[in-house]
């Protein structure tokens, strides 16, 4: 319900690169979200204000912004759990092109998801029997760990690695090929490995764990990275890459 007179001062990101604050003044309501109060700037106030979401139940990661300088899910950000005095701002997720307003190119973070080798790689060829998974096995567990990022670009935004190399390849696509150099049933270990110790790979990682710290779903990208370091370090001594 909304409360008779308090109101709060919302800065709202306006524009692209060379853009500026824009100040709204809206009302607070209890049990908001950052993205209900998004919603209300929009149909009420201001309807050239662009934003992303989609599912606005913490599925699909796209409306992630910058919630007073932390990267956060705004559909899951409670407006009374984050406002300061009385104020908000609100700006695009850090590290990506903005498109216009709140919203950003994912582009960029998308590309390095590919050349981290991402994507799963089965046999070449049919296999006769396949890998028996069991949930106790040490290795099924490791990509268990990883498997959950729905790539909503919070460790990304988080980064400073990322912010001051933009070649790194950043949490979460090593995040992602750890999973994988950890799925027996994925063929490519030895190509992803190359990837993820290259010049972007996972050695520019210097484990400030902001990336964990700023991650919604509680994963531990930095723990990842140093998972992929010891096995690109083993690969290399025994002549594998």
């Amino acid at each position: 319900m909304e409360t008779k007179h308090e109101k709060i001062s919302v800065s709202i990101w306006r524009g692209q690169e060379d853009g500026a604050f824009e100040a709204f003044e809206v009302p607070f309501v209890e049990d908001q979200t950052i993205l209900d109060l998004l919603t209300h700037v929009q149909r009420s106030v201001d309807s050239s204000l662009s934003y992303r979401f989609a599912c606005r139940v913490g599925m699909c990661g796209s409306c992630a912004m910058q919630v007073n300088g932390k990267p956060r899910w705004t559909c899951r950000t409670l407006v009374r759990n984050v406002v300061q005095n009385g104020q908000l701002t609100l700006k695009p997720l850090a590290n990506l092109p903005i498109v216009k307003d709140l919203v950003v190119d994912m582009e960029p973070f998308f590309k390095k998801w590919q050349s981290a080798k991402g994507r799963f790689e089965p046999a070449p060829a049919p296999v006769e029997h396949f890998v028996p998974i069991k949930p106790d096995d040490k290795q099924r567990q490791k990509a268990d760990d990883a498997i959950e990022c729905i790539n909503c670009g919070c460790c990304y935004s988080a980064c400073d690695v990322v912010e001051s190399n933009p070649a790194y390849l950043g949490p979460a696509a090593l995040n992602r090929a750890w999973s994988l150099i950890n799925d027996a049933k994925d063929y490519a270990n030895p190509e992803r490995l190359i990837a993820v110790s290259s010049d972007g790979g996972c050695q520019n990682c210097h484990t400030n764990s902001q990336c964990v710290a700023r991650c919604p779903l509680g994963l531990n990208p930095t723990r990842s990275i140093a998972g992929l370091k010891k096995a690109v370090s083993l690969a290399t001594l025994k002549g594998e890459i």
